[in-house]
Order: C-alpha cells, then structure tokens, then sequence
C-alpha cells in the first residue's frame, strides 16, 4: 500500500494503483478524455498531466504508477496551462458547431472546453473537411470530430471482437478509419452502436429519425402505431432527469400519446409471444433430433455477428423473428384487423434500446405482412430528446393506458431486456409444458447477473438440458468457437450483443461505465418481480392470439409471420 501526497492530502493505495487511482481515492478529480474505466491504459489525449517532485517532465496520471512517497501536484499553474494549451490544440482541429451537434451538452470534450474556460484559442482552425459517413441505416461517423482516442476501437475490436474500425496514417495524419473500405457499410460493422457510448464525443453515432416521425404524425391520414421495448422505460428516466427505472409505465404512455402516438402498445407482448415460438421450436429440435445447441435470435446485432463471422453456423440460430419484428409482422395483420384500420394505412414505430434495431427493420426479409413490418425504430436516446422538444413535466402528466391488443405482458417478457432474461422466460414455459406441473419458484437465478459467459442445467422430469448465457459479442465469439470446434456440451444458448443485454444497448442514454447497467438490470427483476403473471405461455392476449389467428406455435401462420432465415455476409470478413 504505496503512501503518496496528492495536492497535500496523504492516501495510502493498493500497489499497482495509478495516479489516477489515488486522487479518486483522495477525493481529487483529475480530468480525462481518453481514459475509460472500464478499458486499457491509452494515455493518449494527456490532458490528465500533472506534476510529480522530482521530474522535469509532467506524467500522465491515468499510466504513472504511484509510488512509494511520491508527492503529486494536479492543480499548480504549470500544469492547469499545459491541460489548457493541449485542449487548445485539440480545439483547433475540432469543428466548431456544437449547437449542430448530436452530443450538444453530453459531450466530453465540450465539458471540459467550458471548464477550463477556452474562450479565445490562439491556434488556427484547421478542420479536415472529410464529412459524413452515412452509408449504414443505422450509425454515421463523422471524422472530423474525433479525438483520436481509440475508446471506440477497443470497444469494437477487443470487447465486442469484430473489428470494423482502426487507425490509419501516423502522427498528424492519423485518423480512425473502417477496415476494409472508405465507409463503415464495407467494413463487418453489425451496427451494435458500442462505439456510441465509447466516443466522448459526436465521432460517430445513431441516424436520428425524429423527423420522420414528426411527418408521419403531421398527416392526418397516418395512424401512427408505436410498441416500447423491454429496456427503454428504464432508462428513459435518465433522459428527462429521473432516477433509472422510475418513470412510471402509464406515465410514459401518456407521454407518447401527448407527442402524438395514435396507439401505444408493447414489445413486451411479442417477447411473450417470442417465448411460445422459440420454446417449441427448441422442443422439437430436441424431439426430432434438428440442428443444436440452438441460438437465441432476438438481438440483431449477434445475428449480423453470425451471418458474418459463423455463417457455418447459421443452421443453430433459432428462425423466430425478433420481439420487434413479431410486432411489425402482428400489427399489420392482426391488430389491424382487431381494430378494423387498413395495414396501409398503419405507421408502425418501434422505441428500441438497440441502433441495429434499426438495420434489422430495414431488411428485405421483414416484409411478411404485406408491407414493411417496422416502418421506423427511434432510440430511447431519441425519443427523449423529442420529450424535451416537447417540453413535457412528466411529474405533471396524467396516467395513461395502452391502446387494446398487444399490449399486456408478463414478468418474463419485462425480464427480455437484461442478458439472461430471454433464456430465464424460456426456462419458466418449457418446463411448465413438458412436465405439466407448475414451478415453485419461477426465478432461475443461475442464469441472472454481469458475468460475461454463465450455464445452467435444468431437469426437465429426467431430461437434462444445459442452457448457456454470453453476452457482448467477445463472449459469444468463446461459445461459437466452443460450438464450431463440437466441444460444446449446450443445448439453448442466449446470446446478447451488448454487454449486459438490451439494457446497454447502443440506443440507450450513454453510459460511462458499466455500473449504470447494473442498475438497470436490477431496476428489470424489480419489474418482473411485481408483475402479477411471470410466465410468457400465462398471457391471456397470446392466448387469445393463437385461438383466433395462429392456432398454434410453429404452425403455418406463424411460420409466414413470424419466422424468418439468416444468410452469410461476405467472406472477406472471415
């Protein structure tokens, strides 16, 4: 336990500790920009330098290892210059239109720009004009702003292991670039949006749609249709300043309704409906002897992930359709004709914690009911900002219900929106259809919680089933190996792009860190946890589904509706 000084306040530290480390323990706040807590060392940007006695030279104090005796000054003139001077040269290759920008007082950079009161920068603007990458449906990049910090590289390459982004060039030229091509559409991209919540500015970031939306709800013609994902209602609070997880459901419906939803439904009700198709599906896979371990398929980014890197796997993945999708396919045929509103003339918008969300809606296989299912997909980012556009006091707003049909939900569809929670709903149906009984205690802990890779075993009267959890996509790429090599002893594995599930999902309010998932992961199992029903195959609407319309799981409607296939991506990504 090393004893420094940092600006004359004495901490003892565990050996290893940085700089860094000890003033956080001595309660000192030292400035970062390309420091991460929960990635590697980079000491990049330096806007962290401070002094340390005895050295000429000023240390970065996110990579300085504090030693035995050092003493440390953060705030002395010398180094409150240099901090200032290095944000001026980061300044002076930075654009300038922070109103225009969609980190506009959620940027790190601008933060910091403000306290250390860069008024009038002394070095030219010397900006590289490249513009914008939209070549995906689902994120731009825009080169220009980015502070060659590498946080999005490591989130891509080493947390989420594809790759799609690196450095090119040295020195003044250096830059981030797709690999494999000019824009971001030609590099294994799976549009996951982990690079969003790494930038600690507006380098790259979601399509934003808001406009659509506005148009749509403009024509008196359009029924404008919206379902919410398990995930957002949790972390929409952190939007409009409440504490994660406590803004009220119906308050949140009486919000949409205000900005000018004509129905509000869930995605709750199609993950409860997802639980019936994808449980039988693996009941009969284990029956007839089809393709296993079977993969989950509800996060489009792992499925991308799959189609690129594992196409040699493809059979495994489950063929139902996302929540989202289900929904889509549902709202324009069913509901449509519960409600007796023509499918044209239905506007379906789904509110995702997911940017892939919005390429998964755009392919050319999720047409079945005639039309595009999903005709948009807003983020919880953007339907927040479009909350404070419209200036509601959600303290204020009287509750609201959800428009009839295909919107009541279970526990277990509430619990899609943590990693582990699409294999726990699974769990709570199978077992209750193949044994006839009913479980004592709906709560398969085992499969609950932040580790990267978890397992179970479930006895389903004498039948073994060995279920796996991975999520973020350097955990599932383990378990494909595992699979591809023929190692693997699962039958079910659940696998969730984004660390910790839908609820870090690369639409959500940016995260720092992964302790704010952790809250929203706990704030999901306090939701199912109150539900009055906990099991998917228990909802009465997915029950009066399947007697008035699709008669069974995995029967023909359903496989027109509600199940889809998976094709290999270009090779040049293997």
């Amino acid at each position: 336990m090393p004893n420094i000084t940092i600006d004359g306040i004495k901490v003892a530290v565990p050996e290893g500790s940085t700089i860094l480390q000890a003033a956080q323990e001595a309660g000192v706040n030292i400035p970062t920009l390309c420091h991460h807590p929960d990635q590697s060392v980079k000491a990049n940007c330096r806007i962290c330098v401070c002094e340390v006695a005895g050295s000429n030279l000023l240390q970065a104090a996110c990579s300085q290892p504090a030693t035995e005796g050092m003493n440390v000054k953060t705030r002395s003139p010398k180094v409150l210059e240099a901090r200032k001077t290095i944000l001026e040269l980061i300044l002076a290759n930075h654009p300038q239109d922070c109103l225009n920008c969609l980190r506009n007082e959620n940027c790190e950079l601008q933060s910091l720009a403000a306290e250390y009161c860069i008024r009038d920068n002394p070095f030219e603007l010397k900006v590289r004009g490249l513009g914008k990458d939209l070549s995906t449906p689902a994120l731009f990049r825009d080169p220009d702003k980015c502070v060659l910090c590498r946080r999005c590289i490591e989130a891509c390459s080493v947390i989420q292991t594809v790759n799609a982004l690196g450095i090119e060039y040295r020195g003044q030229k250096a830059m981030v670039v797709p690999t494999l091509g000019k824009n971001l559409i030609d590099s294994p991209c799976i549009m996951c949006g982990q690079c969003i919540h790494a930038c600690p500015v507006g380098a790259i970031g979601e399509i934003e749609e808001i406009d659509e939306l506005l148009a749509a709800i403009a024509d008196p013609e359009t029924v404008v249709v919206t379902q919410i994902a398990p995930a957002v209602r949790l972390a929409l609070g952190e939007e409009v300043g409440m504490p994660t997880g406590d803004l009220p459901m119906d308050v949140l419906v009486a919000g949409l309704r205000q900005i000018g939803f004509d129905h509000v439904l869930h995605t709750n009700f199609t993950a409860d409906l997802t639980i019936m198709e994808e449980g039988h599906e693996l009941l009969k896979r284990l029956k007839e002897g089809g393709k296993l371990p079977m993969f989950t398929s509800c996060s489009p980014g792992w499925t991308s992930f799959c189609e690129t890197f594992f196409p040699d796997l493809l059979d495994n993945l489950s063929t139902c359709k996302s929540p989202q999708q289900m929904f889509g396919a549902l709202v324009k045929t069913y509901w449509a004709d519960k409600m007796n509103i023509p499918a044209s003339k239905i506007f379906s918008v789904s509110i995702m914690p997911c940017t892939a969300k919005k390429y998964e809606a755009s392919r050319p296989e999720m047409q079945s009911s005639g039309f595009r299912d999903v005709d948009l997909v807003l983020t919880t980012r953007e339907i927040g900002r479009l909350f404070r556009m419209s200036g509601l006091d959600f303290e204020k707003l009287a509750p609201a219900d959800f428009s009839p049909w295909m919107s009541k939900y279970t526990g277990a569809g509430v619990i899609f929106g943590a990693s582990g929670g699409v294999m726990e709903a699974a769990l709570r149906t199978v077992y209750e259809v193949v044994t006839g009984e009913t479980l004592a205690d709906v709560n398969f802990t085992a499969v609950r919680g932040f580790e990267g890779i978890k397992e179970a075993t479930v006895n389903l009267k004498g039948t073994e089933v060995k279920v796996a959890i991975a999520h973020g996509l350097g955990n599932a790429r383990k378990v494909m190996e595992q699979v591809r090599a023929g190692e693997s002893p699962y039958h079910f594995i659940e696998i969730m792009a984004c660390p910790g599930g839908c609820i870090g999902g690369g639409g959500q309010p940016i995260t720092k860190t992964n302790k704010k998932r952790l809250e929203r992961i706990q704030a999901v199992y306090e939701e199912d946890q109150a539900c009055a029903v906990r099991k998917s195959h228990l909802n009465t609407e997915v029950q009066e589904l399947y007697k008035d319309f699709l008669h069974e799981p995995l029967g023909h409607k359903s496989h027109e509706l509600l199940h889809t296939h998976y094709q290999a991506k270009d090779k040049k990504f293997l």
